[in-house]
């Protein structure tokens, strides 16, 4: 490990992850939140200990944020800008540590420049806080093994917590580096020491909010991410899944970079210049987890970015084998195809979602999809509520929990807003509003499926005909586009029905919640 003349890296580091976080501030304010966004944010409106579908560090960062900086998309997503950034520091850090300080820049411009970093730093999702933590905790366990520090599994364990409560994924920090140190003599003694047991405690402790919030919500996070792994759903094995979760490695990382972390898992001679045990540590703390992931798309649709915190370590594999400076020629060409392979696919992506430069027809747009036209129906709902005879007694409802969310956040006074989940799939509303809170108000709200019109009626004493709605964005490829047609409902008089019903009685998510909703 080289460790001569180690500030100019660092502070070439430093400026390039500094340049690319005040970018990305800049580029947020530039685009409408998504769904999710706006769900989370809705989460921090309603604090507690524990969420239905994650743990509850996004939505405590997005209250203290929009506390400072109020209700705004900057706000909402400065948690992760931050996070980002972090993350960034310490994976640069520990590749300086590992592999040497010389990669220390090329690792801040990778790490900022591929896909699956850039929309986990830009975006307000738990992955933009859960890769921070997992970053520092790979560098503080590292620290902890080489230097023999205590203070450092102290700080370990705080950062697994930190994950913790951030995301899930998180545990799988556990096993990789346990099974690391088992299988390095060294290191294997460390295990009967108290320091590493006392940051795992710490980390237990800082988790036990969500243990407190399930065991008082019948486990409904663990049933939830049961479900999601597939336990209740589908075939045992399938290949269905599996070429999905490949393309969207690939795409997120660059096929390129991709590729060549595939080869350096599975052929050691090519990392030989690392140490053994530093290659050990890498891959440790990289492969289990993608194997694990790898087992599960045999089985479940693993979405893009569930992976994102096992690439950390692996991308330091890569730097360490093929990044600049380099003394083989033949180094340089796979460092550049992953670099430019990482630019080519993030920046049009950026710029899209900004304004619709490249002519991508709109079905394949995500961006379009899912961050415009909000506002546009924030204005009509509001409008429309006005002219109801009794506006203040009128709740705002979405059929989707998407709705929902981007109603609360883009209808002029941010209301309260509701998600009719009686046909669709238990969220976060479920646990905020039963019937005795809404039954005989009026309701306005908005729905995609025209067919729903005559279940909702179902719901109310009497409606009014329903109304198009069409979103729209301005293209200089395609001019007004409609980017989507969804249904504006009035109802009059609330009967009851917002909470999902589980159709079979032995699924895993129903907790109390729903079954006794429906004996009501």
């Amino acid at each position: 490990m080289d460790n001569s003349n180690i500030k100019s890296p660092l502070y070439t580091s430093l400026c390039i992850i500094i340049g690319f976080t005040l970018l990305r501030a800049l580029l947020s304010t530039q685009f409408l939140l998504a769904p999710d966004e706006t769900n989370y944010w809705q989460w921090s409106r309603y604090l507690d200990l524990g969420y239905h579908d994650h743990p509850p560090m996004i939505a405590w960062t997005i209250w203290l944020s929009t506390k400072l900086f109020g209700h705004t998309a900057f706000g909402v997503r400065l948690p992760t800008l931050i996070g980002g950034a972090i993350f960034s520091i310490y994976t640069t850090r520990l590749t300086g540590q590992l592999a040497g300080w010389r990669l220390a820049p090329a690792a801040a411009l990778l790490t900022q420049v591929v896909l699956l970093y850039n929309g986990s730093a830009l975006i307000a999702t738990p992955d933009g806080l859960l890769l921070p933590c997992w970053a520092a905790a790979c560098y503080h366990a590292a620290m902890a093994l080489t230097l023999r520090n205590k203070s450092h599994w102290i700080a370990t364990g705080i950062w697994f917590g930190l994950g913790m409560l951030s995301k899930y994924t998180m545990l799988l920090f556990l096993p990789s580096l346990f099974f690391y140190m088992i299988c390095t003599p060294r290191f294997r003694k460390e295990l009967a020491t108290a320091w590493p047991w006392a940051g795992l405690f710490l980390g237990l402790v800082l988790f036990s909010p969500v243990l407190i919030w399930n065991w008082q919500h019948e486990w409904a996070t663990f049933r939830h991410v049961l479900y999601q792994g597939g336990l209740d759903d589908g075939p045992f094995f399938t290949l269905r899944f599996v070429g999905d979760f490949f393309a969207s490695q690939a795409a997120l990382l660059s096929p390129f970079l991709f590729l060549f972390i595939l080869i350096l898992w599975f052929y050691p001679p090519m990392s030989k210049n690392l140490g053994k045990e530093a290659r050990a540590y890498l891959c440790w703390m990289s492969l289990p987890g993608f194997l694990i992931f790898l087992l599960l798309a045999f089985h479940v649709r693993i979405y893009g970015n569930w992976p994102a915190p096992v690439f950390t370590t692996a991308i330091i594999l890569f730097l360490a084998v093929f990044a600049p400076p380099h003394k083989k020629p033949q180094s340089k060409w796979p460092w550049r195809l992953s670099l430019y392979g990482g630019i080519c696919i993030t920046l049009p992506i950026l710029l899209q979602v900004t304004y619709p430069l490249l002519p991508i027809p709109l079905n394949l747009d995500r961006t379009a999809r899912e961050t415009t036209g909000w506002d546009q129906l924030g204005a009509i709902v509001y409008k429309e509520r006005e002219t109801m005879k009794r506006p203040e007694s009128t709740f705002i409802f979405g059929l989707r929990y998407q709705y929902a969310s981007e109603l609360a956040f883009y209808t002029p006074g941010n209301p309260q807003t509701v998600s009719i989940n009686r046909w669709s799939r238990p969220n976060v509303y479920d646990f905020w509003w039963n019937d005795s809170m809404l039954q005989g108000q009026d309701a306005i709200g908005v729905f995609s499926y025209r067919p729903m019109e005559q279940q909702l009626a179902g719901l109310f004493q009497r409606i009014d005909p329903v109304k198009e709605i069409n979103l729209t964005r301005n293209s200089p490829w395609f001019g007004l586009q409609n980017t989507q047609k969804l249904y504006l409902f009035k109802g009059y008089g609330f009967k009851g029905g917002i909470r999902w019903i589980p159709e079979n009685k032995n699924d895993i998510r129903a907790t109390r919640y729903q079954t006794t909703e429906q004996k009501q």
